[in-house]
């Protein structure tokens, strides 16, 4: 009883120190403000939910055990510590043991009273560089944070209670690539949820938020924060947050007044660029490819937006857009834009 009164006190002070780190986070960047995400030149991609780096606990188990190996490398260890160490009640040490060394990660040798214990495989060690490099991906720890926040707040408030989102902070899902979610990630992807009306802020004290009717949908899809985001609906305003060389932030205009004699609508070619600049961090691209695609794209919504847009210059712009997505692959992002340079492409035809 005692042991489970420090735990727990333990646990009351590490919330009131993540509230007052959120607190001074939300002060120097105000959620009203849009985030634009930038990836890092690791270029990680997150690991699928099904592997054991894609998963939060299993993710941490790996570098808890490699910080263990570097105490002793050839010391075999109680996964047993781990959970405890982590104040992780719910955790199996067997099973997590078991699905570390089903993947090859690790070697399972049972200890006294069948205690598992466990030590690293070269596999294992890998899987411990690649947590390493991917952690410093910006971009991939914002997604992650969207998704994991956007899936805890739906299991947790589905019913669109209002909700501390500083809780979220000491679940096990917290952690990306074995390392904590610090409060102004967290902050940040409020923001870009709420941007996206996921979720909804209320004038609460301390402050709370609450599910949206379209974050339920989102959640009932089953895809990623992303995937819905970059979704096209008809009618939506794609903006970017992505300044033109004016430094006027560019993004799709439905009320734009044009002379045009050319008989041009230009409705799809704004959309085409104000998605391209919504999704260019998300395609897995260079510095320099993702620099071109970008700066076609200001190039079309310039043109788009103008006055008397010329049919040729549209044409030209949307088909450098085309040809570069074709080149970033085939994610579901880059597979839409494509599909949108074709129909505005087509209604240049018509």
């Amino acid at each position: 009883m005692a042991r489970n009164s420090i735990n727990q006190r333990a646990i009351e002070k590490h919330l009131k120190d993540i509230a007052k780190s959120y607190d001074r986070a939300a002060k120097r960047n105000p959620i009203r403000v849009p985030i634009q995400t930038e990836a890092t030149g690791t270029g990680g991609t997150m690991p699928g939910r099904d592997s054991a780096e894609g998963d939060p606990v299993l993710a941490r188990l790996l570098m808890w055990l490699d910080a263990q190996a570097q105490q002793n490398r050839s010391h075999h260890v109680d996964v047993t510590r781990f959970v405890e160490e982590q104040q992780l009640p719910d955790e199996d040490p067997s099973v997590l043991a078991y699905e570390l060394e089903e993947r090859d990660l690790v070697r399972n040798s049972r200890g006294l009273d069948d205690a598992p214990t466990v030590y690293l495989t070269d596999a294992g060690r890998a899987a411990i560089h690649r947590l390493k490099k991917l952690r410093l991906d910006r971009a991939a720890r914002l997604r992650y944070t969207m998704d994991a926040f956007h899936r805890w707040l739906f299991d947790t408030a589905g019913d669109q209670k209002p909700i501390s989102p500083v809780l979220f902070l000491v679940t096990p899902a917290a952690y990306f690539a074995g390392s904590e979610i610090t409060g102004t990630e967290m902050h940040e992807a409020l923001a870009h949820l709420s941007q996206h009306q996921l979720i909804e802020h209320l004038d609460t004290e301390p402050a709370t938020v609450a599910i949206t009717p379209q974050g339920v949908s989102c959640a009932l899809a089953g895809g990623s924060v992303q995937d819905h985001v970059n979704q096209p609906r008809p009618g939506t305003t794609y903006n970017n947050y992505l300044p033109n060389a004016k430094g006027v932030i560019i993004g799709e205009q439905q009320h734009f007044t044009q002379n045009n004699t050319d008989g041009v609508d230009p409705t799809l070619f704004a959309q085409l660029a104000g998605y391209i600049g919504q999704v260019s961090t998300t395609l897995g691209m260079s510095e320099t490819d993702r620099g071109e695609l970008e700066r076609a794209a200001q190039d079309l919504h310039a043109e788009a937006t103008s006055e008397n847009p010329e049919p040729g210059r549209l044409r030209q712009f949307a088909t450098q857009l085309k040809d570069k997505l074709l080149e970033a692959g085939t994610t579901i992002a880059a597979t839409m834009g494509v599909q949108m340079a074709d129909q505005a492409l087509a209604a240049l035809t018509q």
